[in-house]
């Protein structure tokens, strides 16, 4: 042993001296002292596996799932049923083992997936050109801002003040890399306000970003604010939530150059926050900027149908400076499950599934409304997603909700809460949330009076 470790400081002293330096400590000089640890890692002492597991296993049972509570949550993240038949495609060897599809005359099935993948998100967002999907949503916002600043020299990037807040922040931290700004347009009864909008609009303007239905499931008036948006040169971009596009007018029709999203919702699990996958669809004139890759439908030299990548504009194709993308996954299996879902659905699933979403949102807000001490945050239409203002803390009419089964929805600002339907839960299930909720807001309100 003693040999064997003299050997190790003799190899570790002779890698340090190819490199120039004398101890381990020199290669950490330039790390300023205010943010080094200056301690060992205070970690337990090592278990057997047996008790390891044991652990792992207590603490794992401590978390609750969807299927342990009735949950109304979202905010980006919805508890969608996903059918067996996803899994049962998706893990089969050909689409769960393969990687980057370098060589099409053997990954035809791969790249034959993504094609159709682009068709269906095409024809959902009735925008003519879609890439082969990215990581997730706010990276697809985020790639869209780096499309349009690049495309137009601009540096302002106009932001409604209902975006994803993970899309803002994915943005803001992107920007500061290519010296554009994030500019906020305020909310009029919770939605984008055209006439701040307009007194921002200005020949700087890189891209104005919107969600649809936006953050608080308030649906935008795009028809309204789409010329304005696009009326100095700057491009629209839109995030859009793909299940609602059942029921509402696509990003298409208005005029939109880029809609993006977040792709959790089809056929694809919650699994505590992910994988999932991005969208990104756009205008015929920005396919050359458009992040990731785009295949494409040939023939080849007998005439067949086949399938290549058209378009790959990842660091690791092309130079550097003329990529339009960093990321070295296109998250292609979550993709599929979305693709199969979408074709699993149709054209009439996904409408019907859309008017079951309004018509249960639409009794879940005036039900719950009906409560004292529970108002709607704003008046405007809704369809899987409506935001209310609690007369009581809403962190501890949260935690009385859970205490009794139900998780009522997401915490917003000034004591405000953002509750998600889906075809999940049932009229009981919206009833036995108003009872929770009723109860747990006058609970509250009783203990902060007796304080």
């Amino acid at each position: 042993m003693s040999r064997y470790t003299s050997a190790t400081d003799a190899d570790r002293s002779e890698m340090l001296a190819a490199i120039g330096v004398e101890t381990i400590d020199d290669l950490f000089a330039e790390i300023p002292e205010g943010v080094r640890l200056g301690r060992a890692l205070d970690l337990p002492a090592g278990k057997p596996e047996q008790e390891v597991y044991a652990y792992l296993r207590d603490l794992a049972a401590r978390n609750v799932s969807a299927e342990d509570e009735i949950s109304f949550l979202g905010a980006g993240m919805y508890d969608h049923y996903v059918p067996s038949l996803i899994d049962s495609i998706i893990t089969r060897s050909e689409f769960l083992t393969p990687y980057t599809p370098y060589q099409p005359e053997i990954s035809q099935g791969g790249l034959q997936v993504m094609f159709e993948y682009q068709t269906a998100i095409s024809e959902l967002t009735a925008l003519p050109v879609s890439n082969a999907s990215v990581y997730e949503g706010p990276s697809a916002v985020a790639a869209a801002g780096w499309l349009a600043h690049g495309h137009t020299g601009k540096k302002r990037f106009l932001v409604s003040g209902a975006l994803h807040p993970h899309s803002r922040e994915t943005l803001e931290t992107t920007s500061a890399g290519w010296g554009t700004t994030v500019e906020e347009i305020p909310l009029a009864d919770g939605v984008t306000d055209l006439d701040a909008l307009k007194g921002a609009m200005d020949d700087d303007v890189a891209a104005v970003l919107i969600a649809q239905p936006n953050f608080l499931g308030a649906i935008e008036d795009l028809e309204a604010l789409s010329p304005v948006a696009r009326s100095t040169g700057a491009l629209l971009i839109v995030q859009c939530d793909p299940l609602t596009l059942g029921v509402l007018r696509p990003p298409g029709d208005f005029d939109v150059d880029v809609a993006v999203g977040e792709g959790q919702t089809l056929g694809n699990r919650l699994d505590y926050g992910g994988p999932s996958f991005g969208f990104f669809a756009a205008q015929q004139a920005y396919i050359r900027r458009m992040p990731g890759r785009i295949a494409g439908e040939t023939t080849d030299v007998d005439g067949r149908r086949g399938f290549v990548l058209t378009l790959q504009t990842r660091e690791q194709h092309i130079r550097r400076e003329k990529a339009t993308h960093n990321i070295c996954t296109a998250q292609a299996l979550n993709a599929l499950a979305g693709m199969i879902y979408l074709s699993w659905l149709g054209r009439e699933g996904i409408r019907e599934l859309g008017e079951l979403l309004v018509a249960r949102t639409h009794y879940a807000r005036e039900t719950l409304t009906a409560l004292d001490g529970v108002t709607a945050l704003h008046d405007q239409p809704v369809v899987r997603e409506f935001a209310l203002t609690l007369d009581a803390p809403v962190r501890g009419v949260i935690e009385r909700c859970a205490a009794e089964g139900v998780n009522p929805g997401h915490p917003l600002p000034d004591n405000g809460l953002l509750v998600a339907i889906t075809e999940q839960r049932s009229k009981a299930d919206i009833d036995r949330l108003a009872e929770v909720l009723g109860a747990a807001v006058a609970a509250e309100r009783e203990a902060v009076a007796a304080r």
